[in-house]
């Protein structure tokens, strides 16, 4: 499991017994945690570009909450990570130079635990902490960071689009053979299972979850047939090494962790995500409701209410939510889907009472504010919408859709500059400096001389020409 998702597809020039190199590693005398920084920002943009994205904040939010769970018990030296949640159903994770770490939807949707899923996590992170990747780069001397992004995101690309787009991009950049490029040893991914496992542990989660995950991947390979799920495909998994995997867990104390309840509402969610209609998650989920115990799992009474209002049954939604707080008074993910109904129905005041007592109760709150912003754009506030926003892409910068929806925010409060300015920190993100140039440029026009927002805009355009002027350049 490394650096460049185990998303490599079938069509793409890899070997089916090549493994990844692992992103993380002790070495790295040539490649600096500058140049490692440039060559994540590059794939990051190749990915915003090019790669679905989940943006539902709640899913966004559990994945960072368990990712910096583990990540305090990993040794990495860069702890400021960039996540990128991509919207597939297969099996997959990977990591990047510059700590920019990924996860397919449908990585939920097969780790039955989360101690499964936090398993891939811990390994990803201790690519990137044993920095195999800055290792592997040194025996390359002739390439350039430049050159390595273009190759990892042309990987990412053809991975996660299933198209020849990633293919092209690599030859574009004439570079090393791909080959030579990604192949990693067998010692160096069982050194990222047993830093994992570490992590696991320390991180008070079950190392027990690496091994079951291998065994949920092996198995879907052998029902795939010649399909082999794509995380296997770069991430090969042998008997031996899912035993030594075993054994190591078996190691640790056995203290029956439990999962989290979050784990299971946010799978619920995106199972009914990726139903085929949102007929048949109704029918999935009212199914799951007729076995044994299965009217106790709140999981599975969630995921009925999600299916319910997808398919705009809203009344059976709300009751069924209403019911889950109830016993589960102040959880967030029940209020915000409440909210979410609630917006869908057009009772925009019960959802913004709700949404504002429970930002009262939890400040700062990822999915409270969006679902904040979402209510007053429903109610027709574009400006109270952009306030929402503005606090959310202070918080979180990277995120481009954030940025994109504080421009149409502003739009609809017709507040012309920060549709401008927004626009700018969107372009920017996605590798359209001329773009954000223009509109950096067009909100200084429209800004009286010597105003504290004309100098913040105008340094904000002086940054992006200097990093126009060094693209020029390179």
């Amino acid at each position: 499991m490394t650096f460049a998702f185990a998303l490599v597809s079938a069509s793409a020039p890899v070997a089916q017994e090549t493994q990844l190199p692992d992103i993380g590693g002790t070495g790295g005398g040539l490649i600096s945690g500058q140049q490692e920084s440039d060559i994540g920002q590059q794939v990051m943009v190749s990915i915003r570009r090019s790669a679905p994205r989940i943006t539902d904040p709640l899913v966004y939010d559990y994945l960072s909450a368990i990712t910096y769970r583990l990540v305090p018990s990993a040794p990495l030296e860069n702890r400021d990570l960039t996540l990128a949640l991509i919207d597939s159903p297969a099996i997959n994770a990977f990591a990047v130079p510059g700590g920019i770490v990924g996860v397919n939807g449908g990585l939920f949707l097969n780790a039955a635990t989360e101690q499964q899923f936090a398993s891939v996590l811990a390994h990803e992170l201790a690519h990137l902490s044993q920095r195999h990747f800055a290792r592997r780069l040194e025996q390359q001397e002739t390439s350039t960071p430049f050159t390595i992004a273009g190759m990892i995101a042309g990987i990412v690309l053809s991975a996660v689009t299933q198209s020849d787009i990633g293919i092209a991009a690599i030859a574009g950049t004439q570079a090393l053979a791909v080959q030579n490029m990604l192949a990693y040893s067998r010692l160096q991914e069982q050194e990222a299972d047993r830093v994992g496992l570490d992590i696991l542990a320390t991180a008070g989660l079950d190392p027990r979850g690496m091994p079951e995950m291998f065994e949920i991947m092996m198995r879907q390979n052998r029902l795939q047939g010649n399909t082999m799920p794509e995380y296997l495909s770069t991430h090969p998994l042998t008997r031996n090494r899912v035993a030594d995997a075993r054994n190591r867990a078996e190691q640790y104390p056995d203290k029956k962790i439990r999962d989290g309840q979050e784990y299971h509402l946010v799978r619920s969610r995106l199972q009914v995500h990726y139903a085929a209609t949102p007929e048949v998650a109704v029918e999935t989920f009212e199914s799951y409701l007729g076995k044994p115990d299965a009217q106790s799992n709140e999981a599975i009474q969630y995921g009925l209410a999600v299916a319910y209002m997808a398919n705009d049954q809203l009344g059976k939604a709300a009751d069924l939510i209403n019911t889950l707080l109830a016993s589960n008074p102040g959880r967030i993910t029940l209020q915000v889907t409440l909210a979410e109904i609630q917006i869908q129905q057009k009772k925009t005041d019960e959802a913004r009472a709700l949404m504002k007592d429970a930002l009262s109760r939890n400040p700062g709150n990822y999915p409270i504010t969006s679902t904040l912003a979402d209510v007053e754009i429903a109610a027709g506030n574009g400006s109270q919408a952009a306030e929402y926003l503005k606090q959310l892409t202070r918080r979180m910068p990277q995120q481009e859709y954030l940025w994109l929806r504080l421009a149409e925010a502003e739009g609809m409060a017709r507040n012309i500059v920060g549709v401008h300015r927004a626009r700018a920190e969107y372009d920017a993100l996605m590798g359209n400096l001329e773009s954000a140039q223009r509109q950096l440029r067009q909100a200084q026009e429209k800004l009286p001389a010597g105003s504290a927002q004309r100098q913040i805009v105008s340094e904000r355009l002086a940054e992006i020409t200097s990093r126009l002027r060094m693209q020029r350049n390179s």
